[in-house]
This record gives structure tokens, sequence and C-alpha cells, in this order.
């Protein structure tokens, strides 16, 4: 099955890597401007948290791209591989809502953004098969658990075992005292 995971993992991932380099070479100003309806709503909240952070539509199309190959690239080589998933995930959402918002289209373009959009639905949908995917290994949660309730079973045969020998030693101790000499 891992043949079958990494060439998934890679074509998901090349759609990722190809268009955040394209991206990140040349945005273009549709891509800025439809990035404007995401990012003109939460620019006063990034003021807020940080005045350091970028704010223009143009440098954040860039920032997610970049991320975008990193995380791509991740994905593809199996390195990270579940929050790699889960960052493309998160970027794919926002990208969808600005650049395919088909009910907002006029009717002789809504049948293209609605492809557009399903197309970004499948995508997202393997994302999050890829983020939650184990491998056939227990995840972190399975794999706590499971080690607080063996830490919990030798800590209940040590004071099993201890308890023993306490009572060997006192039987031995009450022994000794009844032996003459």
């Amino acid at each position: 099955m891992k043949p079958v995971r990494s060439a998934a993992r890679a074509m998901l991932a090349s759609i990722f890597v190809i268009s955040g380099a394209r991206v990140l070479i040349q945005p273009g100003e549709g891509r800025i401007a439809a990035a404007r309806r995401v990012t003109d709503p939460i620019t006063p909240l990034l003021e807020k948290a940080d005045p350091r952070l970028p704010t223009d539509p143009a440098t954040l199309v860039r920032v997610k791209a970049a991320a975008d190959i990193v995380a791509g690239l991740a994905l593809a080589t199996g390195r990270f591989t579940r929050p790699a998933a889960a960052v493309l995930a998160a970027g794919l959402v926002p990208t969808t809502l600005a650049g395919h918002p088909f009910w907002a289209a006029a009717k002789e373009d809504r049948a293209n953004q609605q492809i557009h959009f399903l197309k970004n639905l499948g995508l997202l949908g393997g994302l999050l098969l890829a983020a939650a995917d184990t491998e056939g290994k227990p995840g972190l949660r399975y794999r706590t658990s499971h080690a607080v309730d063996r830490s919990q079973r030798q800590v209940k045969r040590a004071v099993r075992t201890a308890k023993r020998e306490a009572r060997i030693a006192a039987l031995s101790a009450s022994a000794a005292r009844k032996i003459p000499g």
C-alpha cells in the first residue's frame, strides 16, 4: 500500500506546487483582485494581532503561494504529511471562496466557476483524507492512551510485587526469631 500512498500524495501535491510556483513568480492582477474579497475583511484583524504582519493582498497571495509550495513538497516527499495536508486544506478554503464564487458569477460563467468550485471541493476531500491518514499506524491519541494504560498496569504490578516481597520478608524475620541460636 505504501507505493499507492506515495503516488497519490505526489499527485495530490503536484497542483499545489506548480500553481504555487506560478503565483509566487507572477501573482497577476486578477488573482490579487479576487484575493481582496478575503483579505479586506481580515486586514483589521491582522493589524490588530501584530502591526508587522503584511496586510496587502499581493504579499498575502505570495505568502500563501510559498506555503503551498513548501507544504506540497512535504506532502509529495512523505515528510510531515499530515500537517502538510492540513496546511494545504486550510489554504484551499479561502482560495476557493475568493476565486470561484459560482453563486455570484454571471450566468454564462456560472457553469465554469461551479466546475472549479467542485474540483477544489474534491481536492479538499483528498487533503482531509491525507491529513487523517495514519498509514495504518496508531494515531497519537491511541498511543498515549495505551501508554498510560501500560504504565498504570506496571505500577499495579510493582505494588503487588512489593507487597508480596514485604510479606515474605516479614515471614522470614518471624521464622528467624523463632529459631534458637
